[in-house]
């Protein structure tokens, strides 16, 4: 199993990161598609090539492919969409946010599967990515649709558990050499 592959790969000192890999994915609550989606888009955002390659094939294993693209396609469309809105916000002149973005985001009004399993996908690659204004948003959106907390933070958990397990695992790489 994948999370075996990486629990075992990771350094002693690590070991939270050991713990929490497994509870989080191992242990979560969320419906296989919202967890697989999670993952995949996470470990897209992770930017780590062991964590992708390690996670990839049971996503696809466990999503239909509708899902397995979407999931992609949050983690493609935020990496755009972070960058973009995170740098309007945190520019001092307020103007830029009257702007018209004119950037192409046909995918998050028809993403191929529920809107919620996509918004769920993109808050927590939004997460990693440290877009606040893109965390609201779809956090926003979740909240109307009626999901509740514990789901969300199960997102941004996950989202935080990979991001530190492929940093980790690119550190130990790069000290190996």
């Amino acid at each position: 199993m994948a999370l075996d592959e990486l629990k075992s790969a990771l350094p002693d000192y690590a070991k939270d990161l050991k713990l929490n890999l497994g509870s989080v994915i191992g242990n979560s609550d969320l419906p296989q598609q919202q967890l697989w989606g999670t993952v995949l888009a996470c470990a897209i955002a992770s930017r780590s090539p062991r964590v992708l390659k390690e996670l990839e094939p049971e996503a696809k294993a466990k999503l239909t492919p509708e899902a397995y693209t979407a999931a992609k396609s949050a983690a493609a469309v935020m990496a755009m969409n972070n960058v973009y809105y995170r740098t309007r916000h945190l520019l001092s002149d307020p103007e830029y946010g009257t702007l018209r973005a004119g950037l192409r985001m046909n995918v998050i009004g028809n993403p191929g599967v529920e809107k919620v399993d996509f918004e769920l996908w993109s808050l927590a690659v939004s997460a990693i990515n440290g877009c606040g204004m893109c965390l609201d948003s779809h956090e926003q959106v979740l909240r109307k649709a009626g999901v509740d907390r514990e789901t969300i933070q199960e997102a941004f958990k996950i989202a935080s558990v990979l991001q530190a397990v492929g940093a980790t695992l690119d550190a130990e790489a790069v000290l190996a050499e």
